[in-house]
């Protein structure tokens, strides 16, 4: 599958892109299995895959490389177009580059977790990411599984299939332990936690279950079992179509 990535640029003000007709959208909290569950669903189905948190994480990446203090969200919002983000589609091998760099690592570190709810919260961050995003799914002809927080509530409120992904923190907090080679889930499962708490707080885009979104509580299944759910409401959802 050829990856299609699509450069950010400065935003106009102009009506959102239009969509293609599939389009699977994945909110959820921290460590539900967003990730993996997308990623499974759109190449089980042949589809493109967007991680927009990635997206938030590179963006905080350059405010942090940068020297921008990132709970100064005057700041962030004066510098949040300087930023040049390709991310790619391929849910096989998904990339994210900033100004030409290879990030994938590297938003994934330390700092970047402590600074990327603050940088989320402005407003500003969240308007240009939100118009790339669109531009990411309108290119994606075959149709598009994106995972975030606001997908289904705010990024394609139309979209044909919603899921909302959660899990009992504990489980949570072992699943991304084990991802990270971290030992401390109490501190991972405190800092999940927290996250929750910033994300549901925030006033622009707050995390929420979107209208007419299906809750799959993902605690006591396997990958492959969640995986499964998900594509049977893409063909239940194809079949009321």
């Amino acid at each position: 599958m050829g990856d299609t990535p699509v450069g950010c640029r400065p935003v106009s003000s102009s009506a959102p892109t239009p969509v293609p007709s599939l389009v699977i959208a994945v909110d959820g909290t921290s460590g539900s299995g967003k990730s993996s569950t997308s990623r499974g669903v759109a190449e089980r189905l042949g589809l493109r895959y967007l991680d927009t948190g990635a997206m938030f994480r590179a963006i905080t990446w350059w405010m942090l490389q940068h020297g921008v203090d990132v709970h100064d969200a005057a700041a962030v919002a004066e510098r949040v177009d300087e930023a040049v983000i390709v991310s790619g589609t391929d849910p096989a091998s998904p990339t994210i580059t900033v100004d030409g760099t290879d990030v994938a690592v590297s938003i994934r570190r330390d700092d970047v977790n402590a600074a990327v709810s603050p940088v989320s919260a402005v407003p500003e961050v969240r308007t240009r990411l939100l118009r790339l995003q669109r531009e990411v799914i309108a290119a994606a002809a075959t149709g598009i599984v994106v995972e975030g927080r606001d997908i289904g509530s705010v990024v394609v409120p139309d979209a044909p299939v919603k899921v909302y992904l959660s899990a009992d923190p504990a489980a949570r907090a072992a699943r991304r332990t084990a991802e990270e080679g971290s030992a401390d889930v109490e501190a991972t499962r405190a800092s999940l936690l927290a996250r929750d708490r910033i994300d549901s707080g925030r006033a622009t885009a707050p995390l929420t279950r979107a209208d007419g979104a299906v809750h799959i509580d993902t605690t006591d299944h396997t990958l492959a079992e969640v995986i499964e759910m998900v594509v049977a409401l893409v063909e239940d959802a194809g079949a009321r179509t």
